[in-house]
């Protein structure tokens, strides 16, 4: 009979997880898993990142309302799997235009796009790790929100299979969508009254 995982310290950081593992565990800490490894999620976003995510979950959901894709704003597990390994990550936005792949436990395959916004301690697994995951995957829009820079970069997956990158998009700037025709939202509004984070350098992420 397999132990039942209740302390996050009992998990083997050399092995590969997988989804069924994931629902198993009944620990308190969020973790994500991408392409079976396991990375620990800030305990608590701070208010910078999570106006960013509401002004941008607003705006889509104002967007969506009526249309056939519906947004979901984190924490919403998106199972993905590749080359046989299970990912299941919780993006901080996500749109999903395909009601099949809408199930109660979340998303099961590629949404049509995942928005992040970079943290301190998230910054690596954004530009390294689920990047490579969402293009691998099939994610057609990944959207990366920089509160530091007060910049947004959108990568549109190509013919190829690879994402190719916008510039990044600064105040002034319109950001707008290749796969959700009409949706733009100006930069300026992601940004609106934020506080001001500590000066700080962003240091990387690391797994558990």
């Amino acid at each position: 009979m397999a132990t039942e995982i209740t302390d996050i310290n009992q998990l083997d950081l050399n092995r590969s997880y997988s989804y069924a593992d994931y629902i198993s565990w009944r620990f308190q800490e969020r973790v994500e898993i991408i392409m079976g490894k396991i990375f620990k999620m800030s305990p608590a976003p701070t208010s910078v990142h999570q106006k960013i995510v509401s002004e941008m979950h607003g705006a889509l959901h104002h967007f969506l309302k009526g249309k056939r894709c519906q947004v979901f704003p984190s924490p919403f597990d998106v199972i993905l799997t590749v080359n046989g390994l299970e990912s299941v990550v919780q993006p901080d936005v996500t749109v999903v235009c395909d009601p099949v792949k809408i199930v109660m436990e979340g998303c099961k395959g590629a949404p049509d796009l995942a928005v992040e916004v970079l943290s301190r301690s998230s910054i690596a697994k954004d530009l390294h790790e689920k990047y490579e995951l969402y293009e691998k995957a099939g994610v057609t829009e990944y959207w990366l929100a920089n509160p530091a820079g007060r910049s947004l970069i959108i990568f549109s997956l190509q013919a190829n299979g690879k994402y190719a990158a916008s510039k990044p998009l600064i105040a002034g700037d319109v950001a707008i969508s290749n796969v959700l025709a009409g949706f733009s939202i100006p930069v300026d509004d992601l940004f609106v009254n934020l506080a001001e984070e500590p000066e700080e350098t962003y240091t990387t992420a690391k797994r558990i």
